[in-house]
């Protein structure tokens, strides 16, 4: 195993555009801009703002009022950028999300008319309300950042982020993700209920559409997607490397496990780990950065061996950490 020098000071990283000093101020800016309305716990508003860098997507599962769409909508009100909000019910089709072509009597030619999907930011409200059907509609564009209708390929704009929300209780009438949905999520966040402080600081806030109304965008699409660059160029040293991967083959050998943390699960982790530092304002990973992020990135993609804890994400979370428990991290 390397000595930490090698991990915190690799030779042959290559240095991040933005000063770590700007990085620090433009992340403390948007996450003060989003926490004047979201008065909660800020680790969740850390997490998304990390699922924002590294292009990925978020499902924000908790009980109904404690402020799933607030944050998402925070999120977005803070960015000058494109944002849609899609409610999901039963009855929506594929084409209610991505578009539809019709025939345009005036030009004489098939038109294909976009649909809410594309945006930069996507809020898909209740996602398990709605049926597999229009649920599977967002699989390609969430993955490839594209979608396809009738041969030919639309490209969506950049950044594009999905955020997802649903509850993980009151099942009845609702359209459980399947696990091929859910790996398309970067991270599965949980809020929790606010403090007592802040619970009674939300009194004064409400109704929550007149605070979100009065933020203003502090960042731009442009600058955000500079951001994903510097991020993809954090460096990632072969110690932490090798315990990543440690992590995850410990996930497949153990019994805890069904099914363990998948070579994708792995690239997730990896690059929300890069996001983690570079928000942290360093150009490099440590072995914290991905315990940190362990339960949020993985959690969803593993199945335990115990099927009365399978549906149960917090009890899921635990035995990651204890098949965590079993790698020894880089020094």
């Amino acid at each position: 195993m390397k000595p930490a020098a090698d991990i915190l000071h690799p030779a042959a990283r290559e240095p991040t555009e933005r000063p770590a000093s700007m990085t620090n101020e433009a992340i403390r800016t948007l996450r003060d801009q989003i926490a004047r309305v979201y008065l909660g716990d800020p680790t969740p508003i850390d997490r998304l703002i990390c699922c924002l860098l590294t292009r990925g997507h978020a499902l924000l599962e908790d009980v109904p009022g404690v402020g799933k769409t607030v944050l998402a909508s925070a999120l977005a009100r803070s960015i000058d950028c494109k944002f849609t909000r899609v409610q999901l019910t039963p009855d929506m089709l594929p084409a209610d999300v991505i578009g539809v072509t019709l025939f345009d009597r005036d030009g004489h030619e098939l038109r294909f008319q976009k649909g809410p999907l594309f945006t930069n930011i996507l809020l898909a409200d209740e996602i398990n309300r709605t049926t597999p059907r229009t649920q599977s509609a967002l699989l390609e564009a969430m993955s490839d950042g594209s979608v396809s209708i009738d041969g030919r390929t639309h490209t969506l704009p950049a950044p594009f982020m999905v955020v997802a929300t649903q509850n993980p209780m009151g099942f009845e009438g609702t359209y459980p993700l399947p696990e091929n949905q859910l790996d398309r999520f970067l991270m599965r966040i949980t809020l929790g209920y606010p403090d007592a402080d802040a619970e009674s600081r939300m009194l004064d806030l409400r109704p929550a559409s007149t605070v979100l109304d009065a933020l203003d965008a502090t960042l731009t699409g442009e600058v955000i997607v500079g951001m994903q660059d510097s991020v993809d160029r954090i460096h990632l040293s072969e110690p932490v490397r090798e315990y990543i991967v440690r992590l995850a083959r410990a996930t497949r050998a153990s019994n805890l496990f069904r099914v363990g943390l998948s070579p994708r699960g792995s690239l997730a982790l990896a690059q929300a780990c890069r996001a983690w530092a570079w928000m942290d304002g360093r150009d490099y990973v440590v072995p914290d950065d991905v315990l940190e992020l362990l339960v949020p990135v993985c959690a969803h993609r593993v199945i335990p061996s115990d099927p009365r804890v399978q549906t149960d994400h917090d009890a899921t979370g635990r035995l990651l950490r204890q098949a965590a428990e079993s790698v020894d991290a880089p020094v």
